[in-house]
């Protein structure tokens, strides 16, 4: 091995210059012996103003924070005096210019024959995985707090509840719609499940927010869970929750749907659309009101009221083995049906008032009213997308309106050809359905004015519909 410390660097000098850590040379007295060129680029300080002199002075003289950092703690110099080895991660060098960078390094003695003849320093600008590291904790930060605030706070979906309450529809003089309402205000005050019962686009969220809202549970949570969306596994970790570190991806513990319903309601959209396995996982914890989080071990207890909303015909699922029947009749304690659009064709005078109203606001407008002929052609049209289809249209009517008075332009006489369906297979029915709202929405899938809202389906659930019976646009 060479005499010294700086005949061993020297000898080592290719491999040395090549890596792209910083490494500085120090022989026994501290003075810089060696400096390589990614020490040099980090820095700014250039070999030939360091060699030989005390390095500490010119990188360590201060910590971040401006204040003076004595030699005598200095690491690297320590280790130059005891021959320990040691590996920092929370300083700064300071660059020629007078800035400071975040760096972590590593001094190791150099020993020959036993005797310790210096020691070589390895450091690395870390400043971009700080600042990664910031970032992403910043961001977990901003995660964990929203979290506590779904969690926490009496505030689930109470945006959504708000802008939506006010003029939504929920009005009619039509006999069957006025003993539907009196039903709400009935079996609101009380704590039974609820089955909302209605086609597309008939309002059965609105019915279930109502509910809630006339319900003692009312300062408490509204939970919503779309059951068209979610597979039986991830069903699972939305309703009960999950431990951190129950499965890749879980690194922070989160409450489910059930546990945010707490003292709440729980409102189960789209039941109907639920696998046979998830309608089993389900059925467990409306049985038991009682749940464990995905990894977790303690049994969780929860008072919630269960309200379910579905268009389809689940009696005859669960004839054709499609639905559980012990879950039909847990969910079908108290039916409430909400009739179809055009079997109260009478209230879309009261319902046009409310919607423009709301639309005036929203687009900034200030429509006073429709014109009768306009009532007439609403009054002639079957409306297949019930309230949400009317909510649409005049959407689009106000927007194009130079008026204050409406005059709608849509003509509804296509429209009728979609009622020719007497004898024809429901497949075919259904296809031709979904073909007209497609085309009175220019084919446009998904948004607020897309065919999959008036469907009131998701939008994946509208293509998967599509694909199965062979609409594509011509």
């Amino acid at each position: 091995m060479p005499d010294n410390i700086e005949q061993f660097l020297v000898s080592s000098n290719l491999l040395l210059n090549a890596v792209g850590e910083g490494i500085y040379g120090f022989d026994i007295n501290g003075n810089a012996v060696f400096i390589n060129p990614a020490a040099e680029q980090m820095t700014g300080w250039k070999a030939t103003d360091l060699l030989g002199k005390n390095i500490h002075e010119y990188h360590h003289h201060s910590h971040e924070n401006g204040d003076p950092y004595p030699s005598h703690e200095c690491h690297i110099y320590n280790t130059m005096r005891d021959g320990i080895e040691r590996k920092i991660t929370n300083e700064v060098f300071w660059r020629k210019d007078g800035n400071s960078f975040p760096v972590e390094y590593t001094s190791t003695p150099v020993y020959k024959e036993g005797e310790l003849i210096g020691a070589v320093a390895i450091f690395r600008d870390v400043s971009q995985q700080r600042l990664a590291d910031n970032q992403l904790r910043a961001a977990l930060k901003k995660v964990q707090e929203l979290t506590e605030k779904l969690q926490d706070e009496n505030s689930y979906l109470q945006d959504e509840i708000n802008e939506t309450w006010h003029g939504s529809g929920l009005e009619g003089n039509n006999p069957a719609y006025k003993e539907m309402l009196q039903q709400i205000k009935l079996v609101a005050k009380t704590d039974s499940t609820v089955l909302i019962l209605g086609e597309n686009g008939t309002g059965k969220e609105v019915v279930a927010r109502n509910l809630h809202q006339l319900s003692q549970r009312c300062s408490s949570p509204l939970v919503k869970v779309n059951c068209a969306v979610f597979n039986a596994n991830i069903l699972e970790s939305e309703l009960f929750g999950h431990e951190k570190g129950a499965f890749t991806g879980a690194s922070e513990r989160r409450k489910g749907r059930f546990e945010l319903a707490d003292k709440g309601t729980l409102f189960l959209d789209e039941i109907g659309e639920l696998s046979l396995a998830a309608q089993s996982k389900l059925l467990r914890v409306l049985q038991e009101r009682e749940l464990e989080r995905v990894g977790g071990s303690k049994t969780i207890k929860v008072d919630i009221r269960i309200i379910a909303a579905t268009n389809k015909d689940l009696l005859a699922m669960v004839e054709k083995g499609l639905f559980r029947m012990d879950l039909y009749y847990r969910l079908n304690v108290f039916p409430i049906n909400i009739p179809a659009l055009r079997q109260r064709i009478e209230d879309i005078p009261l319902l046009c008032h409310g919607i423009l109203k709301q639309l005036n606001n929203k687009l900034n407008k200030n429509i006073q009213g429709i014109n009768k002929r306009s009532l007439t052609k609403l009054a002639s049209y079957h409306w297949p997308g019930n309230i949400r289809e009317l909510q649409n249209i005049l959407e689009r009517e106000v927007i194009l309106s130079t008026s204050e008075l409406l005059n709608i332009q849509q003509d509804f006489s296509k429209s009728h050809q979609v009622n020719k369906t007497k004898n024809k297979p429901l497949a075919e029915i259904e296809k031709a359905y979904i073909i007209e709202i497609l085309n009175n929405c220019h084919w446009r899938i998904g948004g607020d004015n897309g065919a999959a809202k008036i469907l009131d389906m998701p939008d994946s659930t509208l293509r998967s519909r599509m694909k199965k019976l062979n609409i594509n646009r011509q």
